[in-house]
């Protein structure tokens, strides 16, 4: 191909381009393009200004819908535009819907997503759409967007201004209120959910525990103890402080599978409201650097990190890396002392966990054990747990007697069965049921039984100090 041919075919291949791009900016459906609408808001050719773009964990994207909509309700309203295009506006930035980079995209019906609030509320945030508004008396838009990963997009924002000078003002703003308004204070929630499910974000909200100090079971004076330090403190904070003294605190109780630990923090969320509560266990110990970094922007909080030995093991008996150690120590020590944040840490095994967790005032300053209940705990939980079942006296200290090493666990099982045996035979309850309730637990061939619910099936007593345990989920 000579020169002029190959003029003649560069000539030719812009002459269909343009034609292309002309028909791309025909409208759709009479519907005007997304850049005309928003360089009109803005009073300004869209194509000179710059789009800055602000990231938004997913956890947080609820949060930052909420603090635009007040922004807008500051600046006098808003109008938000959908966006149509198909998959094409996917993976286009903003600057590329409104330069028409790939095509023209005309407006369209906003895309929102349903995101919960709360263990019971949900709010219907923008999905997709362009958020028209002023800041300061700015034109502003925005884009907001909810992470898109198929077509390789993060949640965020994408802001452009009639004046730049204002967009980092704004995104601050932003900031502030996504932590002034967030769905996540003082609620109680755990992570570990799927980044995938755009319903959660990773984060599950949960209804706060309502469990009275009645209904936990611990050694004299303990649970008093504990919720001094954990509770106790937060209602000190301005005395506290005035005189110098460190808020942020770590407890750690531990004992035996199933004499109650869990309850026990079950109770002290119940006595908590206005808290933030973020509770990490099994794989979600993982996010402890994310929870610390939370309870600090959303204080009062509480992180509970139950079966904390999975993480803080004692280095001397491994010679590898333990990063999740590192970053629960990090997590600790990286909070100001003036902070109110409580760790609160159950373990089965305190004799592996790292000696480090004890070595700085915030990290652990208080432990307090949790053993297997003695005789006159096994009586309180007997009573409790059989409070609206047709029992006698005489046969729940009768099984108090004769369930000396057991734990709460076993307790709350024990009358569960008796309650099943009455109700095979369609009768109710009675003492016998529990007699052989009790027989058939304490049977060699029911050994496995007790040791999954945390009991040997020995006659060791703990004395005056023994647990008073939990509802079996210690």
């Amino acid at each position: 191909m000579d020169q002029q041919q190959q003029e003649f075919v560069a000539t030719f291949r812009s002459f269909l381009e343009e034609v292309v791009q002309s028909a791309r900016a025909e409208s759709v459906d009479g519907e005007p393009s997304v850049a005309d609408v928003v360089a009109e808001h803005l009073g300004a050719p869209v194509k000179q200004l710059p789009v800055v773009r602000e990231d938004v964990a997913e956890h947080q994207f609820v949060d930052a819908d909420v603090a635009l909509a007040a922004l807008a309700e500051a600046g006098g309203g808003e109008r938000v535009l959908g966006v149509g295009g198909g998959d094409q506006r996917h993976h286009s930035s903003f600057g590329d819907l409104l330069g028409n980079t790939y095509g023209r995209f005309s407006t369209a019906a906003v895309d929102h997503v349903n995101l919960p609030t709360g263990p019971d509320s949900d709010r219907r945030a923008v999905a997709f759409g362009v958020r028209l508004l002023r800041f300061e008396g700015v034109p502003v838009a925005v884009l907001q967007r909810s992470a898109q990963r198929q077509y390789g997009r993060e949640p965020g924002l994408e802001v452009v201004a009639a004046d730049p000078d204002v967009v980092p003002r704004l995104l601050e703003e932003v900031r502030r209120l996504m932590v002034e308004r967030s769905v996540l204070r003082g609620q109680v929630v755990s992570f570990g959910g799927s980044p995938y499910d755009p319903a959660s974000g990773g984060i599950t909200f949960l209804r706060r525990p309502d469990v009275a100090a009645a209904d936990v079971v611990l050694p004299p004076g303990a649970l008093e103890r504990i919720a001094r330090h954990v509770v106790g403190v937060g209602a000190q904070r301005e005395r506290l402080t005035a005189a110098g003294q460190h808020l942020k605190r770590g407890v750690l109780l531990y004992g035996p599978p199933g004499t109650g630990k869990t309850l026990t923090v079950r109770h002290l969320l119940s006595r908590s409201p206005g808290t933030t509560s973020i509770l990490l266990s099994g794989s979600a110990l993982r996010f402890v650097t994310l929870a610390a970094q939370l309870a600090r922007a959303m204080q009062p909080a509480l992180i509970v990190l139950e079966d904390c030995d999975l993480v803080a093991e004692d280095r001397s008996m491994h010679t590898g890396d333990q990063p999740l150690l590192f970053e629960l120590l990090d997590a600790m020590d990286g909070l100001d002392g003036d902070a109110d944040v409580a760790f609160l840490l159950t373990t089965n095994r305190a004799d592996r966990l790292e000696e480090a967790l004890a070595q700085r005032p915030g990290r652990v300053d208080l432990a307090v054990e949790v053993p297997l209940p003695d005789e006159r705990a096994r009586r309180h939980l007997l009573a409790l747990y059989a409070r609206e079942l047709p029992l006698s006296p005489a046969a729940l200290e009768d099984a108090a007697v004769r369930s000396a090493g057991v734990t709460a666990s076993f307790t709350k099982e024990l009358l569960r069965r008796a309650v099943l045996l009455a109700a095979t035979d369609d009768r109710e309850v009675a003492d016998a049921d529990l007699a052989a309730a009790l027989d058939e637990l304490l049977s060699d061939a029911e050994s496995l039984t007790r040791s999954l619910l945390g009991s040997g099936g020995t006659s060791v007593e703990v004395g005056d100090d023994g647990d008073e345990g939990d509802d079996g989920v210690g």
